[in-house]
């Protein structure tokens, strides 16, 4: 690892002298990449500085422990031993700044919610986890997209994409794909028991134009006339596009825009996005293995969080993490659980380094 951060340092020392060059500055492209990599470098640098002086002061003290006075020496064994708890602890953090970052982090995300077992229970629970959802994204400044939103007559969710767009939208937002599960007394329970529903979560990173290219023979395109519970979506022109895809047999849909073309556009983004879960998940063993190993497996058959509104908690089953404040969870207050799972997902990673 050190020698690994000594070649880093020289890196380091390089970047700071070409980004300040004229004719480094002048060609943009090759400019914006080397302070990219200046800036990726900036932290793990910070830390490794910190770590050197530490050791410096430490050898300072180790001399002083030795030079015959006692008084001086036993001080100087107490600041030793503080300098050496600090020092592994700026090891740790080095650690973790050099684990290697999921390259799909920083991108947008595609988010599908399904209600599962439970019927219109199920769809109204849908309907609260986009909601929660929108209120999160708002809560860090993202914006939301929706794309197809499919709507019960009670106003519950039968189905539904939306995009949302952010620095590290990903990072936060890939812990939530697999099954949420709602226990709860519905409405129309007159004997006040709790019903368990079921909702799916699918997490997919934007792909980008760069990603692969999908060939148009491959597709079947329809038009509709959109729709909605409230009629307030409702057109009269076929405005709406199903977008199939006949190699895999992937169906998207995009109603939201009352232009086709609009709704073209915005199918074959979310398209994109699953094609390249579903190649890279096919033909990369390593990318589906890291899947699989993120905090829990992620799989959509898995239950992953459970919402209790009688106990008014909710609780994460891959890290057993239980909060007390559901109505605040649900109003997008999700911060501390989305914390703790890329804590465990971090120490997950380092334990398989170490090992």
């Amino acid at each position: 690892m050190f020698e690994r951060l000594a070649a880093m340092k020289e890196r380091f020392a390089e970047l700071n002298d070409l980004i300040g060059r004229p004719d480094i500055v002048a060609r943009q492209d090759e400019w914006k990449k080397l302070v990219k990599e200046h800036a990726a470098l900036q932290p793990i640098m910070e830390a490794y500085e910190r770590y050197l002086k530490l050791k410096e002061d430490m050898e300072e003290c180790e001399a002083m422990m030795h030079d015959g006075d006692k008084e001086m020496a036993a001080m100087a064994e107490k600041e030793y031993y503080e300098l050496r708890d600090k020092e592994n602890a700026v090891i740790e953090e080095i650690k973790i700044l050099l684990l290697p970052k999921d390259p799909m982090d920083d991108k947008n995300v595609i988010i599908e919610i399904r209600a599962g077992a439970g019927g219109d229970e199920a769809a109204l629970f849908g309907m609260e986890l986009f909601r929660m959802y929108h209120r999160f994204a708002e809560r860090m400044r993202w914006k939301v997209e929706d794309m197809d939103v499919n709507e019960t007559e009670l106003g519950g969710l039968k189905e539904c994409t939306f995009m949302i767009k952010g620095q590290g939208a990903y990072s936060k937002m890939k812990y939530e794909s697999g099954v949420h599960r709602v226990q709860r007394v519905p409405e129309t329970e007159s004997q006040g028991r709790v019903h368990t529903s079921t909702i799916t979560v699918a997490v997919l990173p934007e792909a980008e134009e760069v990603d692969f290219e999908i060939n148009e023979k491959d597709l079947k395109v329809d038009t509709y006339r959109s729709g909605g519970a409230g009629g307030q979506h409702i057109n009269k022109t076929d405005s709406a596009v199903r977008m199939t895809h006949l190699p895999t047999g992937i169906v998207v849909s995009c109603q939201d825009e009352r232009s086709q073309i609009k709704n073209r556009e915005k199918a074959m983004r979310v398209l994109k996005s699953r094609l390249y879960d579903f190649y890279q998940s096919q033909k990369d063993a390593e990318y589906a293995a890291n899947r699989r190993t993120q905090v829990g497996t992620g799989d959509r058959s898995e239950r992953i969080r459970t919402y209790n509104y009688p106990q008014g908690r909710v609780t994460d089953h891959r890290i057993g993490m239980t909060v007390y404040t559901l109505p605040q969870f649900l109003d997008g207050d999700m911060f501390s659980m989305i914390e703790a799972l890329a804590l465990a997902d971090q120490n997950a990673k380092l334990s398989k380094i170490s090992d």
